[in-house]
């Protein structure tokens, strides 16, 4: 049985583009599928372009998509149909919230995590696809009967991270082209972030690879740049210890790498003194907003203070900062995307993603923006946190729009980045010419232009965009 997984491609210019990092679901699952004998592959658009010779001979085929790729996934599952008639499976993030949405376009739709249940239903067709039945008991499975009815079966249990197969990457058409490999040995999270959706796709629930496990990747993968997926990589203190530790001692390990912690990590310095010595070089850190009363909207449990001395104590220990401030809560303003980049820009923050406040569906924000009518007619392409997708209280979409794409620019102006020549600092001018060049792409783009002038005629004030 041959099948093809695809992930689509993020709609326009964003700041991964040159960054060749696919999502792991389908991997994992191509590799699960591959030790059960079957011919898989996975084409991530990113990546590679779709090869439609191979899509459109397969058996069957799958698509995984977030909420901002799910046009795309749909558009897709629409063309295969059109051209064969095979199975289509959708599964991810969104369409666990949108079943319904997706079965107009597929067959067959996958809810919450997907490993085991994903593996039940290839195995069911390929058993069962003459029989007429029906994959009933399937968990987290959705579809239509012979009676056009939807069926929902109820979400899956967490999967045993362990047991799960690191993915073979190079069963993505292109792998070659990763310049940076990705890794997870966790999932969940504990924490409630208001506008985050990982918790009801993964749980609060910590679930962790085992340490030898991990570090025998690692030595397969060396030399290598890794790029570690967990939500939170230091969410249990002692076992990240002691996965440092496990590093250092394996001569055949030989790795650098980045991460996302929280800030809060600030508060050990042991623990960043050793993931520096295991190859540690840049840390992903959701700062979130340099408003107060924005980080307590966000559930985020952390102050202003504490970011500024996260800031400095991590630097300090010789990690590059790449920060994340989320913009557009009901108390930001036409101030707050400028006091941001003021504050990055102070306390020397390396690189660092305006994102505007995305409802992402699943969320306590989307749940919460919906039923107050605050969200814009806006196609799910736009919930990506580069576009406005909401009615913040204290500062019109248009606004909310042209401030961070401002100051964004300001950031990655070129004479910060000449600044940065003349310092001799050459790995931070890298991201910042690239964040520079990226964003002159995004305001050329022709879909933002428009998506532009609909915010400017539909919910501002005349305000000027300048684009130079």
């Amino acid at each position: 049985m041959k099948i093809t997984l695809i992930e689509p491609k993020s709609p326009g210019v964003h700041v991964f583009n040159k960054v060749k990092l696919p999502r792991l679901g389908l991997p994992i699952m191509a590799t699960i599928l591959k030790q059960k004998g079957y011919d898989v592959e996975v084409q991530a658009e990113e990546i590679r372009s779709l090869n439609f010779d191979r899509i459109y001979n397969s058996d069957l085929v799958g698509l995984s998509t977030i909420t901002s790729t799910a046009p795309r996934a749909y558009h897709l599952a629409d063309k295969i149909k059109n051209q064969v008639d095979i199975p289509i499976v959708i599964g991810g993030s969104h369409v666990t919230f949108y079943p319904e949405e997706a079965l107009s376009h597929a067959d067959f739709c996958v809810m919450g995590e997907g490993e085991k249940s994903f593996l039940e239903l290839v195995e069911f067709i390929d058993t069962q696809k003459d029989s007429g039945k029906k994959p009933e008991n399937i968990p987290g499975l959705a579809y239509f009967n012979e009676n056009k009815e939807l069926i929902k079966n109820s979400l899956p249990d967490p999967v045993t991270h362990n047991d799960l197969p690191f993915p073979d990457l190079s069963l993505i058409a292109g792998s070659e082209k990763m310049n940076i490999l990705p890794m997870e040995t966790s999932r969940g999270c504990p924490f409630g972030c208001k506008f985050c959706s990982v918790i009801k796709m993964f749980g609060k629930k910590y679930r962790f690879k085992h340490i030898d496990k991990v570090a025998d990747e690692l030595a397969r993968l060396s030399p290598a740049k890794i790029f570690f997926y967990d939500d939170n990589f230091a969410a249990d203190r002692e076992r990240t210890y002691q996965l440092m530790k496990k590093i250092i001692s394996r001569r055949d390990i030989n790795i650098q790498w980045g991460a996302q912690v929280r800030a809060d990590i600030y508060k050990d310095p042991e623990l960043l003194d050793i993931m520096k010595e295991a190859g540690g070089r840049m840390l992903h850190i959701g700062f979130e907003s340099v408003n107060q009363s924005t980080l307590e909207e966000y559930n985020k449990s952390l102050s202003i203070d504490e970011t500024k001395q996260a800031i400095k104590t991590i630097k300090d220990k010789g990690f590059h900062i790449h920060g994340m401030f989320v913009i557009g809560s009901d108390h930001d303003d036409v101030r707050t995307a400028h006091e941001t980049v003021n504050f990055a820009l102070k306390h020397k923050i390396d690189t660092i993603q305006l994102l505007i406040l995305v409802p992402i569906p699943g969320s306590e924000q989307f749940h919460e923006l919906a039923s107050q009518n605050r969200l814009l007619p806006s196609s799910w392409e736009y919930y990506d946190g580069h576009h406005v997708v909401h009615r913040p209280e204290n500062i019109s979409p248009y606004e909310l729009q042209y401030q961070v794409m401002k100051e964004m620019t300001r950031f990655y102006s070129f004479k910060k980045c000449l600044e940065l020549a003349a310092k001799f600092k050459f790995i931070n001018l890298y991201f910042r010419f690239y964040g520079f060049r990226t964003l002159r792409q995004w305001f050329k783009d022709r879909k933002n232009i428009s998506y532009l002038e609909f915010l400017k005629k539909k919910y501002s004030p005349d305000v000027t965009m300048n684009t130079q």
